[in-house]
């Protein structure tokens, strides 16, 4: 556990099975937690989840679900046999969906932790603007966590610049998950709403999620150990 309660994701986000196993072993000691998106799932289905799974690897599966509620809620149960902890949802699916989706878990794995998605961090004012939204990503972040809490959801993502106005208006058992994590010299790609990983844990987030500063560093394990370091702090 670091200093701050804040823990290290490594978002595996690698297009190829064998590139993604030959990460794990390179950080394999170093970090618990890993992050499986939609294009690993896609690819490799849930025996890939599995195989991450048999190396020691704690799961966060980020699906991202928006569908009609008994849609979601049938995903959700699909997975009860996954050994997965994390699971994503979309928060702007309403709160019939996220209730409907919490339910699921609680008959199928209880110890399954929903993580409500509130403003993608690749979305500014403009993006959001095109898609009829017309708060800033800050005031729509608060409006749909809000949402997610009120349905009972203990998990949020978002931006690390929403932290520390989220920990401010909700219950403070509700973990936060934080993308747009870069330590101080990376490149910021398409992140637009991004934080170093100490000032992040410091605002209040439980998890930060990291992939290209470690995926491509040169020792990915060094990179790995760098940031839990920096958590110490």
């Amino acid at each position: 556990m670091s200093k701050h309660d804040c823990k290290l994701i490594l978002a595996l986000d690698l297009p190829d099975k064998a590139d993604a196993l030959a990460m794990l072993s390179k950080v394999a000691g170093e970090l618990e937690w890993v992050k499986i998106g939609l294009q690993m799932y896609l690819a490799y289905g849930s025996d890939f989840v599995r195989e991450v799974a048999e190396k020691g690897f704690k799961i966060f599966l980020d699906l991202k679900l928006y569908d009609i509620p008994n849609t979601v809620a049938s995903a959700v149960k699909s997975l009860k046999d996954l050994p997965i902890s994390m699971l994503t949802i979309h928060a702007s699916g309403g709160s019939e969906m996220m209730k409907a989706a919490l339910e699921a878990a609680k008959q199928t794995n209880p110890d399954l932790l929903l993580l409500g998605v509130t403003v993608l961090t690749s979305f500014d004012e403009s993006g959001l603007a095109e898609t009829g939204v017309s708060l800033p990503p800050a005031g729509q972040v608060e409006k749909l966590a809000s949402l997610a809490a009120g349905c009972g959801m203990k998990g949020l993502v978002c931006s690390p610049l929403e932290i520390e106005p989220l920990r401010k208006i909700l219950p403070p058992d509700v973990k936060l998950v934080t993308p747009g994590i870069r330590p101080a010299g990376s490149d910021a790609n398409e992140q637009k709403r991004i934080m170093t990983p100490l000032l992040a844990a410091e605002k209040g987030s439980n998890f930060i999620v990291v992939g290209r500063p470690i995926l491509k560093a040169q020792d990915p394990a060094a990179a790995a150990r760098a940031i839990i370091e920096e958590l110490s702090k």
